[in-house]
C-alpha cells in the first residue's frame, strides 16, 4: 500500500513539473494579450480560444472532424506502420534483402510529404485513398528504420544460443529477435505516429472537406485565428495523448530493462 501510495505522489509530482511550462506560458500569454503588446487578431488571447473550443465542442463540429481525422490517421499508420515494421525485420534479418531494397527505401525516406502529395492526388484523386496513402507513406519509414536497427542490435551471443536450442527461423523472430528489438521497436511506433499526424495535416490540407486539417484550411481562408488554434491545440493533445499511451504500453512491457532514467 505505501508503495502504491508512493508511486501515485511521484506520477502527481512529475505531471505538476510537467504542466508547469504550459500553464506559464498561457499567463504570460494572456498577460501579453490584455495589455495590448500582441496584435489580438494574429494571436488571440486564450481565452476567446477556449470561448471558441467550447462553441465547436457544443455545436459537435469539433467532435465530428475529429473521429473523420483520427480514422483516416489510424487507417494509415496500421498500413504504413505494418508494412514498414515487415520489410524492416526482413531486411534486418537478410543481408540479401538488405542489399536488394534499402537503398532504395533510403531515397524513397527522403521525400517530403508536400512534394508526393500532388502526385498521389493526381493519382487516387480527392477521395479517402490518397490522404490515407500519404499518411501511410510517412508511417512506414520511422517503424522500417527502427526495426532494421533493433535487429541489427541484437546480441549476437544470442543467435548461438539459439542454435544450441535448435530454434526454428520462426521462433529465433518470436523468441530472441523481436523481444529483444523491442525497445526500439517502441521507439519506431512513436516516431511512426507523429509522422501520421503530420502527413495527416497535410493530406487534408491539400483537398478535403472534412477533418480537423480542413477546418484549419478553411478557418485560413477567413481569418479566423481562433479556429486555427483550436484545431493546432487539438491536434497537439491528440498527439501527446497517443504518445502517452504508447510510452505506458512500453514501461509495463519492458520492465526488464535496467536503463538509466536521468538524474535529479
Amino acid at each position: 500500500m505505501q508503495i502504491t501510495r508512493n508511486r501515485l505522489a511521484f506520477r502527481t509530482v512529475h505531471f505538476l513539473i510537467g504542466m508547469a511550462v504550459p500553464v506559464a506560458v498561457l499567463v504570460i500569454w494572456q498577460l501579453a494579450s490584455s495589455n495590448g503588446w500582441v496584435n489580438a487578431v494574429l494571436i488571440p488571447p486564450p481565452k476567446d480560444i477556449a470561448d471558441e473550443f467550447g462553441r465547436m465542442l457544443s455545436s459537435g463540429e469539433l467532435l465530428t472532424n475529429l473521429r473523420v481525422s483520427a480514422g483516416r490517421a489510424l487507417i494509415g499508420f496500421l498500413i504504413g506502420g505494418g508494412l514498414g515494421l515487415a520489410a524492416g525485420l526482413w531486411v534486418g534479418f537478410s543481408l540479401k534483402a538488405e542489399r536488394l531494397l534499402d537503398p532504395s527505401l533510403q531515397l524513397l525516406r527522403t521525400l517530403p510529404h508536400l512534394a508526393v502529395a500532388p502526385l498521389f492526388i493526381l493519382w487516387f484523386g480527392f477521395g479517402e485513398t490518397s490522404k490515407i496513402l500519404l499518411i501511410a507513406k510517412g508511417a512506414f519509414f520511422p517503424l522500417y528504420v527502427n526495426a532494421f536497427l533493433g535487429v541489427r542490435s541484437v546480441d549476437r551471443n544470442l543467435f548461438d544460443v539459439a542454435r544450441v536450442l535448435q530454434f526454428t527461423r520462426w521462433q529465433t523472430v518470436t523468441k530472441l529477435i523481436l523481444p529483444a528489438s523491442l525497445p526500439s521497436l517502441f521507439l519506431g511506433i512513436r516516431l511512426s505516429i507523429a509522422v501520421s499526424w503530420l502527413g495527416l495535416v497535410v493530406a487534408e490540407m491539400m483537398g478535403s472537406s472534412s477533418g480537423i486539417g480542413y477546418i484549419i484550411n478553411d478557418a485560413r481562408s477567413f481569418s479566423l485565428t481562433s479556429v486555427i488554434f483550436v484545431g493546432i491545440i487539438v491536434f497537439a493533445v491528440v498527439g501527446k495523448a497517443t504518445d502517452s499511451l504508447v510510452r505506458l504500453a512500453e514501461n509495463r512491457l519492458l520492465r526488464w530493462r535496467d536503463s538509466l532514467d536521468g538524474e535529479g
